[in-house]
This record gives structure tokens, C-alpha cells and sequence, in this order.
């Protein structure tokens, strides 16, 4: 008992020294003993949030009955709330009135308004796409036109931007703002089977019964291609020194990519027309030399 009541002296010696070391601000007393609560609070709050979130992840990972798209947008939202709610409690159990943030509320919503616009525009975005599912990890994605033309597989959904790997193992952060305002190509939104379009173009004096016979063909070995579905030829036009044909071609699997299958496609079609001597013809220009009379030998000889 007396060890008992020594350690709390002790104890309670050392909080009025702590607490002794600091000053008054208005109703409230800042000290090195009430920042060291301050920080021990946060610290077990961001403890207990950390292993909170994870349990609600495994728990939302274990439902059978929801997709990828809807755990995640679960993970988000549960995360979110639970922060918040650790937060609150944290401010209850330092004392400090909500009524204290009045103060701030005005520099704190022209700091939202101007420095945080975006952060939290890809934030609703990204809930929202979540929402819609719209777009969901393991979704085959284009963005953007040209050079900046960017294609991959969705690997996560972030609370600010959304990872996309591409074939060469570049991952992207696009962020989520950009994929809710911009025009984006789903592959895979509704279903997985895509189209390809491979152009090939052959010599005018082509049979081209053969040359729609040897393309399709090429087409059947292919092994990534969809058995159900025939693949097509399709003449396309009359071009300056070439007939242009398409050879169409489905497939199930777009997060392979499709330069490798456009690259066997083609190779497999020039080993057939070079079987078969058809021609792929390539620009070609003639140059006529007309000869011209020396006017200086036509005055010696008269």
C-alpha cells in the first residue's frame, strides 16, 4: 500500500511539474504535460485506426457475395467513417470543445476552397466511380489520344488517383478527377470479348478470292483468338497503289495487349502471300529522261 500511494505521488508530482512548464490561452493551458497527452492520444488513434481499417478490409475481403468494385468502395467508406469517428473521440476525451474550431472555420474553408479543390474533386470522383463501378480493378483502360495515349489494366482505385500498369510495366497514376471528366475506353466494362482490327494492303493484280482465303488462314492459327466467334476479311477500299482489306478479329483476354497478336497476325500473313506470290506492293516512281538537242551544235553546223 504505501509503495501504492508513493508511485502516485511520485506520479503526481511529476504532472504538476509538467504541467507547470507552459502557458494560458484564454481558458485553455498549453504545457508540456497536456502535449504529451495531446500526443499519446493521436498516437493510440492512429493505432486503433490502423488495426480497425484492417479488420474491416479482411471482413469486406471474406464476403463472397460482393465484388472487387463494392469491397472496395466498402473499404473506402468504412475507412472514412471510422477515422472520423476516432477523430471525434479523441477531441472528447482531450476536453476541447468543438466550438473551438469556429475560430479556424474561416481560414480553414478558404484553405479547402483553394488548396484542397482538387484533393478532395478526386476524392468525391473516385467514391463516385466506386459507385458506378464504371471502373473497377482489373478493368482494361485507354486514356487520351496521340503520344499521350495511355493503355493498361487497372490495378487499384485510390481516394486521389487510380494505378493503371500497362503492358511494358509502366504504371500510371492517373488521377480520378481526369478519368470522371475525360472520355475514357472500358475494354472490359460489360464484357471482355474485343474486336480487332488488323489493315493489310495487296497488289492490284491480286486474285483476291486467294488473298481473303490465305488472310483468314492466318487468322484461324492464332492461338489467343476466340474460337466461337469467325474472324473477317473485309475490303476496305482502293487505295493509290495498293487494295486495302481488313482482317477482323476477336478476342477474350485484352489485358495481354494487342501488339503482340497484330505482330503474329501480320507475320503469318506475309509468310502465306510469299508462299503464294502476292504481292505487297510499296510506293514506286518512274522517271523519264527526255534527251534535248545541244543548241550550241545546232549553230556551229548551220
Amino acid at each position: 500500500m504505501e509503495s501504492g500511494l508513493s508511485l502516485r505521488v511520485a506520479v503526481s508530482r511529476i504532472v504538476r511539474d509538467l504541467d507547470s512548464i507552459g502557458f494560458d490561452v484564454g481558458d485553455y493551458r498549453i504545457s508540456i504535460y497536456r502535449a504529451l497527452v495531446i500526443l499519446l492520444v493521436f498516437v493510440g488513434v492512429f493505432i486503433l485506426g490502423r488495426l480497425m481499417t484492417l479488420l474491416v478490409r479482411r471482413g469486406l475481403r471474406r464476403a463472397s457475395g460482393l465484388d472487387p468494385a463494392q469491397r472496395l468502395l466498402g473499404e473506402k467508406i468504412g475507412s472514412l467513417l471510422l477515422w472520423i469517428g476516432l477523430f471525434l473521440i479523441a477531441i472528447d476525451i482531450l476536453g476541447i470543445s468543438l466550438t473551438a474550431f469556429t475560430v479556424f472555420s474561416g481560414a480553414f474553408g478558404l484553405a479547402v476552397g483553394f488548396g484542397l479543390q482538387k484533393t478532395l474533386g478526386n476524392l468525391i470522383s473516385g467514391i463516385i466511380l466506386l459507385m458506378d463501378r464504371s471502373i473497377k480493378p482489373g478493368d482494361v483502360i485507354a486514356v487520351g489520344e496521340g503520344t499521350t495515349r495511355t493503355f493498361g489494366e487497372v490495378n487499384r482505385i485510390g481516394i486521389r488517383a487510380v494505378s493503371v500498369i500497362t503492358r511494358d510495366k509502366i504504371e500510371f497514376i492517373i488521377p480520378n478527377e481526369t478519368l470522371m471528366t475525360s472520355q475514357v475506353e472500358n475494354w472490359s466494362f460489360s464484357s471482355r470479348d474485343v474486336r480487332i482490327r488488323v489493315p493489310v494492303g495487296v497488289a492490284y493484280q491480286s486474285d483476291i478470292d486467294l488473298v481473303e482465303r490465305l488472310m483468314l488462314d492466318a487468322a484461324h492459327e492464332m492461338p489467343r483468338l476466340r474460337k466461337d466467334l469467325e474472324p473477317r476479311v473485309w475490303l476496305t477500299g482502293f487505295g493509290d497503289c495498293a487494295i486495302n482489306f481488313e482482317v477482323l478479329v476477336w478476342i477474350d483476354d485484352p489485358e495481354a495487349g494487342i501488339g503482340s497478336l497484330r505482330s503474329e497476325l501480320l507475320k503469318s500473313v506475309l509468310r502465306k502471300f510469299r508462299e503464294h506470290g502476292i504481292e505487297i506492293p510499296f510506293p514506286q516512281r518512274d522517271l523519264h529522261i527526255r534527251h534535248q538537242a545541244d543548241p550550241s551544235a545546232d549553230e556551229s553546223g548551220g
